[in-house]
């Protein structure tokens, strides 16, 4: 199928900015122009590939045709790099999922020292950021699955460790009789959302049995910080945020020295992979530097 890549040009447009009149405003046309273009587009592959909706978002097929510009993008990126006097498109959002731990320690800098690039980042749990990249929504991700996805490259980061901590306060008041099952089930626990399942799963081992642990709710890593300083709640978070705390006495840990560690691998796509070279350097070298080696 010959695709007109003006077309996906105003496709990707109308999805990244929103609007058919965010599109036109950003590839310099009319407005009638883009619908044109989309209609023709939609007309040439018999399907709808955007909800009229405030604002715009793709069907599963614009979702697909909107991954295929920015895979061209990024082979032209490639060229760019490869053949002197080419200069990479900037204006075309990168979308990759990082975890909100990783976002919140190490990956920032990592992001900030590879230049060249807008991005679009979806912050998932580590355990399921595979999904998206599996279903092509995005061109990488940081996961904790270090087996290859289908048509991925792998690239082990390093282990994020974890401290499960709480305030004296909360301690005195939820586990004066010890952590065990009996106080894990009535104590409440801080997680960032329903497909987390540190906090349980920790809770599960300590106890040897399959707990139902009352949760608050909390989708930022800095607010669930937060939160169990302030004894909202227990919880688990990167040591290397809570290490401060713990050296004061304002956090303890809920079973001292029975931390545990999360393994991350950046995935990106064989297409994507030559494009993302520095992306993919500027990761390794920064989790290198905050996270335990690999198989250490």
């Amino acid at each position: 199928m010959k695709l007109d890549y003006d077309a996906l040009a105003a496709l990707a447009a109308i999805l990244h900015t929103g609007s058919f009149a965010g599109a036109a405003q950003k590839l310099g046309l009319t407005q009638p122009a883009i619908t044109q273009r989309i209609k023709l587009l939609e007309d040439r592959i018999g399907t709808i590939l955007i909800r009229r909706s405030r604002p715009c978002t793709a069907t599963e097929a614009g979702a697909r045709l909107l991954r295929h510009a920015e895979e061209v993008g990024l082979l032209e990126k490639t060229l760019a790099q490869d053949l002197a006097g080419f200069a990479p498109d900037p204006d075309r959002p990168l979308r990759i999922v990082v975890n909100a731990d990783s976002l919140a320690t190490w990956a920032l800098p990592a992001l900030t020292a590879a230049k060249g690039f807008l991005f679009d980042i979806t912050v998932d749990d580590q355990d399921h950021s595979a999904d998206l990249l599996r279903a092509g929504e995005v061109m990488g991700a940081i996961t904790s699955h270090g087996r290859a996805i289908a048509g991925c490259d792998p690239h082990p980061l390093g282990a994020l460790d974890y401290a499960v901590t709480c305030t004296p306060a909360f301690a005195a008041q939820w586990f004066a009789t010890g952590v065990t099952a009996e106080t894990l089930a009535r104590a409440p626990c801080l997680t960032f959302n329903r497909k987390d399942r540190l906090q349980r799963d920790w809770a599960d081992e300590v106890a040897g049995t399959r707990l139902s642990v009352p949760s608050h709710y909390l989708p930022t890593t800095q607010g669930i910080t937060d939160a169990i300083r302030l004894s909202l709640g227990w919880g688990a978070n990167p040591v290397i945020l809570f290490e401060p705390f713990l050296s004061r006495g304002e956090l303890v840990e809920l079973i001292p020295g029975r931390r545990f560690s999360t393994p991350l691998f950046w995935q990106v796509s064989h297409q994507a992979a030559p494009a993302l070279r520095e992306l993919t350097q500027a990761l390794k070298r920064h989790a290198a530097a905050f996270l335990r080696a690999p198989h250490s």
